[in-house]
Order: structure tokens, then sequence, then C-alpha cells
């Protein structure tokens, strides 16, 4: 920022002169005026306000027309001052502060309620000190400085939204169009100094800046000499969004100049503070005036219509005789003395006197200096707190306070210049932002600051065009950029110069070009190699090359590093990068459990237990109706868990006739399938695959041991094995290609390579003998360089962007770094199965082993119903229930034909039992036998 503390001190030097010179030259000249000026102006029953304008201003002359059509209108209605008279006292300060000083201390010595103005922000700051002491509001709807709102300045109030909220809505636009830079022009005075700090603070908060300010004299003292010399400094800026902020005379002399050094065609973006409107409203432009503001953007207050605000400007003609044209100041100065008669008004209707005294600090002064001239507003402070309190309708809207003295609902319109007028195309107000649609609507609903919501209509820009200016260009006219790349021994098909056509191609040049063809502008540049051609340059020493600028750019192989994004900006990546361990690949020793080695040992328990399950499963569907599964106990046991392992090798004898048992071993057959497949190919490339088993494992077990590591020259990675890993620079040998890689390797000069990932695939593909370990430790990414804040970067980090969403990126990677290489075993152990490769096949074999069970149960149990259903009646209430399970087991265990054959035999008996009852011994009674067959069978004979 370029006002630091120095710039502080002097402001704080300048007010104390200010102050030392309005007490001991200014007050005693003007006293001497004072005498005969408040005999003339102190009439009893009168309340008087006086008002310090600049007449010949076009602000300064709306309001006075205004003001007087104000107390006209409040001196016609006797209810606002209870029959007194309203009297307003105006003093010329004629574009002179010594002026504004003389009324500011006139009006203390005359008994006046309140003082309107001045128009300037710099004499504000000193007459709130007098306004202070002597207890006299004063109030400005023209300076607008936001520091001016500060409790050092209680009896100051703006009636106007202040220029915190002008440049928010500035920085809202910038933000809307995307812009990150801006350029700002604006006087040295006290409004423009506050306000372009406001406007810094609120650019920053959406992530933009500004990057230049021209700094004009004051209104009265600025030339069309210092002017151009501006605007050729800022033709050679990057940055093309410029903001004028000025008084109505200077800003017009810049808009004119600008014009002539061809600033307002295509390209440009002007924005330009409230004066421009008033300029607009007030004095029309026509002729070469308007084209030299054409596509502009400027703001408004904005001010709701009404019916009192038609009715106003339909008395405007009368009330000016068509010498100047109404803008929103004049408004505000309607509003302004409606609201101090307001205040005196109620302050009157409760009573209250309006009485003057002498100030005891003024009188203890002395008489030589005559102040004790000034006098003390008693009920001042009363006059205040009811102007803060006020709450009506006037002609600019809704008037009432915030508790920081601001006026409630801030809002502006946002106009284009066009043509002689203008287009408007928004609005913007602290409650919702951006929008097309008016603030008074917006109030009804909920805030929303959202992105989305934020909208305005089409522009016309300077040069008549509607394709939004890019907003900045590349400052270095007459020369292309000159982008730096690395000079590299190896790895070439990253970036490399062809010695014979002197071109420069690779992987990382390829990917630059893409993103330039995806620019919205033409890019002029050159590259140029840096290095020594004997070792890989240094990144580190090319990306400060940038900093002081012998290079523009850099494009390569450039890692993303904290200490670079210091110095420099980058794109995002355009590939993804880390570090990675490499070492050789020796083969393992045979050993005599390597058939065990396909499965981990989790899946060989639970694929065992499955091959028991399923054949125990499959007794029980078939013990029934299968004479293969019966017979005496110790050969069941043996058929159960032959039946089982032999379908291992699709060996099984036994046949199987249930449905239920067929869609079982359907199942399970083709679990096993997948599960012999998979062992065979996992043990065939245990046995005829080298495989990797070194004693380093990563990088943890490679800090720990005392071992040699090869780093490739001129990367990042020395530093970070020795800066971040704590590795001595002992036990660090620089490698500089593929080659150098192998050969350190396999002659155990090293016995780890520590390099990016991209470099090491690229390795690996065409050396097999070596073999990644370990994860990546870092993560990173390769990106382009470029001075810190360059809007370059922004724009080409949007085209990578773009690159990769339409996948132009992975072709690139593919056209350069794809190969054709070994394949690669992966680290120990990953060549085992785990018991998640397969648990969704165990699941779908479990659940249609448990479902063939359910339905199988609930089919015997409706046997069992049905056979024995007679004997529940038999059984006593003692013995009922386990005589029932008793019965069930051996009715489970019986074969299905002797139940048949049972149950046929029972209904061809034709008695009944309670026939059996009624005949006693005749019939006799029934018995139960348990009889065994001579195979093992047991079943129930009832004779």
């Amino acid at each position: 920022m370029e006002f630091g503390g120095r710039k502080c001190k002097n402001l704080y030097e300048r007010e104390r002169m200010m102050n030392f010179i309005l007490l001991r030259v200014v007050v005693p000249l003007s006293l001497l005026f004072v005498v005969g000026f408040s005999q003339q102006n102190s009439r009893p029953g009168n309340v008087t306000i006086g008002a310090i304008l600049t007449l010949g201003s076009i602000n300064g002359g709306v309001a006075k027309i205004a003001m007087d059509a104000a107390v006209k209108d409040v001196n016609s209605d006797p209810r606002i001052l209870g029959g007194r008279q309203l009297v307003l006292t105006v003093s010329d300060a004629n574009f002179s502060g010594f002026r504004s000083i003389i009324g500011g201390l006139q009006y203390m010595a005359t008994g006046i309620v309140a003082v309107i103005g001045p128009q300037t922000s710099g004499m504000a700051h000193i007459l709130s000190h007098l306004t202070n002491e002597l207890h006299v509001p004063m109030l400005s709807f023209t300076a607008l400085d936001p520091s001016l709102s500060s409790l050092q300045y209680p009896y100051f109030v703006q009636t106007a939204p202040n220029d915190l909220y002008q440049m928010t809505t500035i920085a809202d636009m910038v933000s809307y169009f995307d812009y990150k830079e801006v350029v700002v022009i604006y006087t040295d005075d006290d409004q423009s100094r506050g306000s372009m700090v406001a406007l810094g603070d609120k650019l920053a908060e959406r992530l933009c800046r500004i990057t230049y300010k021209a700094v004009l004299s004051p209104e009265t003292l600025a030339t069309r000499e210092e002017i151009m010399n501006e605007l050729v400094k800022i033709s050679l800026i990057e940055s093309r969004v410029v903001v004028v902020h000025a008084f109505a005379a200077v800003g017009r002399m810049v808009f004119d100049l600008a014009h002539s050094q061809r600033m307002m065609e295509k390209g440009y973006v002007w924005i330009a503070t409230a004066w421009l409107s008033t300029v607009l409203d007030s004095k029309p432009v026509s002729g070469e005036s308007a084209k030299t503001i054409e596509g502009v953007l400027t703001l408004r207050p904005y001010t709701p219509d009404s019916t009192r605000k038609r009715a106003f400007l339909s008395r405007w003609k009368n009330l000016s005789n068509g010498s100047i044209g109404l803008n929103p100041y004049g408004l505000y100065a309607y509003d302004t003395v409606l609201m101090i008669a307001n205040a005196v008004g109620e302050f009157l209707e409760r009573g209250g006197n309006i009485s003057f005294s002498d100030n005891p600090i003024l009188s203890s002064m002395g008489r030589s200096l005559n102040i004790g001239a000034l006098h003390t507003f008693d009920e001042g402070e009363q006059i205040l707190a009811n102007i803060l309190q006020t709450n009506m309708y006037g002609l600019t809207g809704p008037i009432a306070f915030q508790p920081d003295k601001s006026m409630i609902r801030p809002a502006f319109d946002i106009l284009n210049v066009i043509g002689e007028g203008y287009k408007h195309i928004g609005y913007w107000s602290n409650y919702s932002g951006l929008s097309i649609v008016p603030p008074e609507i917006l109030y009804k609903k909920a805030p929303n600051r959202s992105s989305a919501s934020q909208k305005l209509a089409s522009v016309v820009w300077p040069g008549r065009t509607t394709v939004k200016p890019h907003g900045w260009v590349l400052p270095h006219y007459g020369r292309p950029l000159r982008i730096g790349i690395p000079d590299r021994v190896g790895y070439k098909e990253f970036v490399s110069k062809d010695e014979k056509t002197n071109e420069i191609h690779g992987y990382c040049i390829d990917v630059f070009l893409a993103a330039v063809q995806l620019l919205p502008y033409a890019l002029s540049y050159e590259f140029i190699p840096f290095g020594d051609r004997h070792k890989n340059p240094s990144y580190t020493e090319l990306v400060n090359l940038i900093k002081t600028g012998v290079f523009d750019a850099a494009v390569g192989d450039i890692t993303i590093v904290t200490n670079r994004t210091k110095i420099v900006d980058f794109t995002q990546p355009y590939i993804e990068s880390g570090l990675l361990v490499v070492v050789p690949v020796r083969k393992q020793r045979s050993s005599a459990w390597a058939f065990l080695r396909p499965f981990t040992a989790p899946m060989w328990a639970v694929t065992g237990a499955f091959f028991v399950m399923v054949a125990v499963v499959v007794w029980i569907l078939e013990h029934r109706i299968n004479d293969e599964f019966r017979g005496p106990p110790k050969k069941q046991l043996i058929t159960i868990l032959w039946f089982g392992f032999s379908t291992m090798f699709f060996a099984h004898r036994e046949n199987t006739i249930s449905t239920l048992g067929r869609m079982v071993l359907l199942i399970w057959l083709f679990v096993v399938l997948i599960i012999t497949s998979s062992y065979t190919a996992s043990l065939t490339s245990i046995l005829t695959m080298q495989q990797l088993a070194p004693s380093i494992r990563g990088i943890e077990s490679l800090i720990t041991s005392n071992d040699r590591i090869g780093f490739q020259v001129g990367s990042f990675s020395e530093d970070y094995l020795n800066e971040e890993l704590n590795i001595p620079k002992s036990r660090l040998v620089p490698l500089g290609s593929p080659e150098e890689y192998a050969d350190a390797l396999t002659n155990r000069r090293v016995t780890a390579i520590v390099d990016e990932r991209p470099y090491m695939e690229l390795f690996l593909s065409s050396y097999c003998k070596f073999q990644a370990v370990g994860q990546e430790f870092t993560k990173s990414g390769w990106g382009f360089a470029f001075p810190r804040d360059s809007l370059l970067a922004l724009d080409m980090s949007t085209a990578i962007a773009t690159l990769s969403e339409n996948g132009e990126l992975p072709k690139i990677r593919d056209k350069w770094l794809k190969r054709r290489g070994c394949g690669q075993a992966d680290t120990a152990g990953s060549d085992r199965f785990q018991l998640d490769s397969f648990w969704g096949l165990f699941i779908i074999c479990g659940t249609a082993c448990l479902l063939a069970l359910v339905i199988y149960l609930c089919k015997i149990i409706r046997k069992f119903n049905r056979y024995f259903a007679h004997e529940s009646e038999t059984l006593t209430p003692n013995n009922s229930r386990s005589k029932r399970i008793q019965r069930f087991l051996s009715f489970v265990d019986e074969k299905e034909e002797e139940s048949r054959r049972r149950l046929k035999r029972k209904h061809s008996v034709g008695i009944s039992r309670d026939d059996c009852e009624e005949r006693g011994s005749s019939i006799g009674t029934k018995s139960e036998i348990l009889v065994q067959r001579p195979n093992g069978n047991t079943y129930f004979h009832y004779g």
C-alpha cells in the first residue's frame, strides 16, 4: 500500500499544523467580522441553520436550489417548527478551504443550530473539531470520507451513504467481472485517500488488489501535463481495469486525455465513482465530450421511486429555471434540511428552548484572540440525538441511522455510459450485493450474497464492444516473453533441445503449447535454455532468475515446493508427483512351503471351513433319500469329509438326488472353480517370476540404515532428504541420467534411488531389474512458474484445467511417457490373495446353503406333523416335549421310503383309535417297537 507509516505521520503533522493555523491565525481574522454578522442573523423566534457550499460546483449549485425549496416547504407547514421560521444562510467556499473555515467560524458565533457542509472531507475534518467543542451538529451529504463516521467526530453526521459503500460496490463489480487487479486514479485529498484505503481493503477481501495508484494534485491544482504523465505510466502496466475517483473537473480532464491516448478503446475497463453520474444528470454531455466517456461504468446513489420524489422532479425545472439538472445529491440536500427541521421541531414541541452560552475554555484564552465570541450551543447534544433518531420517509426513501451513524440501506445504481446518455445495468445494495432487481424488492426476501445471485445486465464496453475485456495485457512491449527452460542431460523426454534444428520439444513443452492455444489472446514468447549442458541445472536457481527479472517465466519439469512458491507464482499442476524409493530386484530363495503362498492364512481357513460346511449341508439334504449318504455313523462321517474335499478336484463319486442338494452343489462347484483357478495362476507366478526381497522396504527403513542414496542432480530431492529427513549429505550421491541410475544400483554404489514418480515410472519401464518399494512420501506436482501476482499464471491455470477436462492432457502424457516395458512384480506379499478378494463368492455360497437348510427344515417339519399328528394325544404333559423331539430326530434319520410305507400301512387299518378303546382287549393295545435292520438303519415299528 502506498500509504504506510510515513504517510500517516505526515497526515498527523499536517493535521496539527491546520489546528495551529486555525487557532492562531484563522480564528482571530474571522472573528473581526463576527459581531456584525451575528447581529444581522440572530432574530428571536427564528431557527437559523448555515450551509458551507461551493456554489460554482455541480453539487453545490444543485444543493443550494434544493435546500431553498426545503426551507420554503418547512416554513409553509407550521406543524414542523410550531410556527417558527427556518432561516438558511449560505457561505460560498468558492473551492477554497480557507473560505470554508471562515464560514464555519462565523456560524459558530451567530447562534445557528446546525451546519450543513462542508462539501469536502478535508474541511470536514478541521471544522469537526470546532463542532465537537461548541456542540453544534454538522451534517454533510458530500463529505463522505469513511473515517469521518468514527467516534472521533461525534457531532459530524453523513446524510448520504459514505464512500465505504461506494468502494464496496466497485470491489464487488471487479470480482463479478472476474478481474484481479485494478489501477486507481485519484486526487490527493482527504476524501480520496480515505476512499482508496477502503477500496484496497474491500478488494483484498475478494482476493483482488490495486497494482498502481496514480495520485493527482487536488482539483484546482491538477494540470493536463500531470495527468498525461500518469496515463502514460498506466498504459505500460499489465492491468487494464482503471478506477477514477476525483471531482468532476479533474475526472473529465482524465477521460479527455485518455481518449486522446487511445485508452478508451477495446481492451480497457473504466469505472468512475459517483462524480460522473452527477455530471450526466446535471450537466449532460454531447458531441466529442460524450465520445470520451463512452463505455464507462459509473455509480449513482440509489433513491427509490416515490410520489414525493416525482412531485419534486416536476417542480425542479421551475426551481432551477432550467440552469442545472437534478441529481441524487440535491435530494439528499433537501432531506438534510428536513431532517434538521424535524429534529428541532421535536425539541421545541417538548418544551425546549434554544440557547447559547460562553465557552469557558475559549474565554480563558484571553481577549487578544477574540475567541470568546464563539458560543456553545447548550441544546446541541439533544438536537444531535434527535437527528440520529430520525425515522422518516424523504425524497431519497427511508431515512434512519445505524448505531455507527451511517445511513440505513445504502444502495447504488450501476450505469453504463452509451452515446450521450447511459444505460441502467443493475443495482448494488449492502443487503444482497449486485442485482438487476431493485433493492426494495430484495429487502422483502432473505439476504443472498451467493455468487449465483450476483447479476448485472450486459455492458457496452469501451470501443463499442459487448465482449468483456480480458482486463490485462502483457506489459513487455517490443519483445516476446523470455521463458527459461532447463537444459537437461537426462530424461530428455520431458524437455530437450534438438541440436540440429534448435527446436525445443518434450512432454512439458507440449503441455505449455497446448495451454497457450487456449488463451483468449496471442502470446509472444521465446524459449531460453538454462544450464551448462554437462549436468542438469538447478531448478531453484532457475526459479530465482524469475524473481530477479532475467526470465519472465519458466517452463519445464519444475516441482511446486514451498520455498519456490514464496518467490514466484505457479500454475496449477499439470502432472502429479511425489518422491519414490527404487531398489534392485533379487531372486528369493525357494521354500518347501511355497505352495501355501497364494492364499493368506484367513483365506485358507475360510476355504477349508466351507469345504466341510458344504459337505455337511449336502449330507443333511440327501440323508433321507440317498443310500450313498446313509450307513453307520463312522461311514457317514468319512462320506462327509470325502465328499467335501473331493469337490476341490471335481472327483466326488456320490450322486445327489434332491433338488436342494443339487442347487447347493452347483453353486459350490462354481466357487471351487474360481478359487482353484486363482490359486493355480498365483502359484505359477510365484514359482516362475523373480520376487522382490530387499532389505529396504521404504523410506523409513532407508532413513534408519547407513546405506548410500542416489538422487537426481538439480532436483529438490537433495534438499528434502537432507533438510526434512535429516539424512547426512555424505550419504547422498548425485546422479544425472537413467543410465547412471542403473549403473549405480547394479554396481551397488548406492542401495536405493530417491526421485519423483514421473522420472521413476519412465526409468522402470526400461530397466526391469529394479522396483519401487513403499509408498510415495511426498505429494506435489509440476507447474509452470511466473512472477508473483502474475495474471498470466491464472490464465494458464485455467487453460491447464481445460486440457485436463477435455482429455488432451492424458494424450500428451501417453505420447511422451507411455512405454511398453517389462512387467514388474509387486512388493512382497502383494501376490497373495486376501479373503477380501473372495468374500462375495463365500457370501453367495453361504446364503445358498442357509436357504436350502431352511426350506428343507420346513418340509421335514410339515411331513412329521402329518405322519404323527395322532401321537400328541397319547402323550402326557411331563414327557410330551422330550418324546416329540426324540421322535422327530428318529423321523429325520429314517429313510424316506420307510416313512411312506408306514403311512400306507396306517391308512389300511380301518379302525379308529376310539373304536379300539371301546373294544378293549379284543384288539389289544398298540405297542411301539424299535427295530434295527442288518444294514444299520433303524426305524419304529407299531404293532
